[in-house]
């Protein structure tokens, strides 16, 4: 299978922002994410200096804000890491191949292009009128991590945002019958890389105003045809319709995520109800 990997070895990355707006909004926007960004890799340890992160890079409009905040940040000293941007195309049908490298060595931006017919196993696999996103991931998240391993990176960083964590939560309560999201920093299950999202913390409607002011050049995730009908779809429709009725819910959940009573719950192996009763027994 074909590969393709290009390395600047002394590569210089232009400014990301040379050409952004000027406005005030815009300033506060940018200083929001980054300030959430900031924030993410803090509260979860996620920053070891002199590391080697590999960057997913997909063309939509999570993974180029996520890449150029965090080009931003190492520009200006706050990340002490070296960075590795990676696309996997998986020969997906009218997948525009030109678009990414040119976007990143426009920008002299490190990066590895894979080349993994991953479209046709999925195709192959999935039974007729059933969506391929859950293999097509697990599929590609294989091929991100022996990447990552083959390019000497120690994590592999993602582009998923607040109402991807929130979506996965409420898909885990009504689907699959369990208290579960999608944690901001996570070790696989070989331990040997660890899978980070730093955008945890920021909002999508923020992200996608946040590109097209940046004007990315957006490759959409419909091009196999299989996103009609998805639970996360769903979950997608009542998070929007809860923050229409009442403002800020997004926030207010994702908050209580990070502040858990194990007691309060119904799970014995966190807390120990057997022990607990009062003095007179």
């Amino acid at each position: 299978m074909n590969i393709a990997v290009d390395h600047i070895q002394e590569h210089t990355v232009q400014d990301l922002f040379a050409h952004a707006p000027s406005t005030t909004e815009f300033n506060k926007l940018r200083k929001r994410l980054t300030r959430q960004v900031q924030t993410a890799l803090n509260d979860f340890s996620m920053v070891k200096a002199g590391a080697r992160w590999l960057v997913g890079i997909s063309g939509g409009k999570d993974s180029y804000a996520l890449l150029s905040i965090l080009l931003d940040l190492q520009k200006r000293g706050d990340l002490p890491v070296k960075i590795l941007a990676c696309n996997l195309d998986q020969e997906q049908p009218n997948f525009p191949k030109h678009i990414l490298p040119e976007w990143l060595e426009r920008h002299g931006i490190e990066h590895r292009i894979e080349y993994r017919d991953t479209y046709s196993i999925v195709t192959e696999k999935v039974p007729e009128n059933k969506t391929y996103c859950a293999l097509c991931s697990r599929l590609r998240r294989g091929h991100l991590y022996r990447i990552a391993r083959e390019e000497g990176c120690s994590s592999l960083v993602l582009g998923h945002h607040r109402e991807d964590i929130l979506e996965t939560f409420f898909m885990n309560m009504f689907h699959g019958g369990r208290l579960e999201a999608m944690p901001p920093k996570l070790l696989n299950d070989e331990g040997d890389l660890t899978v980070l999202r730093p955008l945890s913390f920021s909002a999508e409607s923020d992200i996608e105003k946040f590109a097209q002011a940046m004007q990315f050049p957006i490759i959409p995730c419909d091009l196999c045809g299989s996103q009609d009908g998805l639970q996360r779809d769903a979950m997608k429709r009542f998070l929007a319709d809860l923050e229409k009725r009442a403002p800020g819910r997004k926030e207010t959940i994702l908050r209580a995520l990070s502040h858990v009573q194990p007691g309060h719950l119904l799970d014995r192996t966190l807390f120990d109800f057997a022990a607990l009763d009062h003095e007179g027994g």
